[in-house]
């Protein structure tokens, strides 16, 4: 079978399982050639398949994601190492980066809360050379993964990346203060329904937080001014329809919020800064 036959028989097989089947089909074949997706639609589509694109697509049809199988996703151009260690980046969270880029270009210190794989604080330092970064996660293994990536964009001299749990006392003590803070904490409610692909998968100490979603804001917005500079800005995703209450809890820390969408027109971002 030839690996454009195969791509379109795996593309049937998947498409009870994902909207982008055969786009996964065409990154997984690429993944088993051992080839970027564009070479293999340029130059391979007539060669043999692998045989190991069998199996690359009978664990896409269990629903494990694409970049879990992989190893690899790309955010705001970077090529990304992920693991089921970190939260997979999404293209949704690039407004965050994209308004740091825009609010706070000047800025010399960036705090990433919840590093993860460190997309953000990596996206954001890659686009700001004069800036040093510190990525915090209770995660060991994700911060392995944040410095893997660090290391392999060449930003590690850059971005330190260091143990921390926003829920314990004094996990800021030895910080400063920051001109930027990005963050991108659980929030999902405990119940919500969510794809097989995200629920079985991914790191269930990412997504949730408490039976509203809102825990861990509770726990990080007030730690907020402690944290910026007097002319600091602080860029915190959200879930769709979670504007409202989290602004409300950085506006009783004494902040004021903004709320940026996302691509698809949803509440994405609240931009928190100071009361002048």
């Amino acid at each position: 079978m030839s690996v454009a036959q195969a791509i379109r028989a795996a593309a049937t097989q998947l498409a009870p399982t994902s909207d982008t089947a055969r786009l996964d089909a065409e990154v997984l074949m690429a993944h088993a050639l051992g080839v970027s997706r564009s070479d293999l639609l340029l130059r391979q589509m007539h060669a043999a398949a692998p045989e190991a694109f069998a199996a690359l697509v009978e664990r896409r049809m269990a629903h494990e994601p694409v970049a879990y199988i992989t190893g690899h996703q790309e955010f705001f151009g970077l090529p990304l190492h992920v693991t089921p260690d970190v939260l997979i980046p999404r293209a949704d969270s690039e407004v965050l980066v994209e308004r740091a880029l825009g609010a706070g270009p000047q800025a010399r210190r960036v705090l990433d809360c919840g590093t993860g794989s460190g997309a953000l604080l990596l996206a954001v330092l890659a686009h700001l050379p004069e800036a040093q970064g510190i990525g915090i996660d209770r995660s060991p293994a994700a911060l392995a993964i944040a410095g893997r990536n660090a290391a392999d964009l060449n930003i590690a001299q850059r971005a330190s990346m260091r143990q921390a749990d926003w829920t314990e006392a004094g996990w800021a003590d030895d910080l400063g203060r920051f001109d930027l803070i990005l963050a991108n904490p659980p929030y999902v409610e405990t119940q919500a329904a969510l794809s097989p692909s995200v629920r079985a998968y991914e790191p269930a100490g990412a997504l949730f937080a408490g039976a509203d979603g809102l825990d861990d804001y509770r726990r990080l917005i007030p730690q907020l001014p402690a944290l910026l500079h007097p002319q600091g800005i602080a860029l915190i995703e959200i879930g769709a329809t979670q504007a409202a209450a989290v602004s409300a809890i950085g506006e009783e820390a004494g902040l004021a919020a903004r709320v940026h969408q996302d691509l698809g027109g949803r509440d994405r971002v609240v931009e928190f800064t100071g009361i002048s």
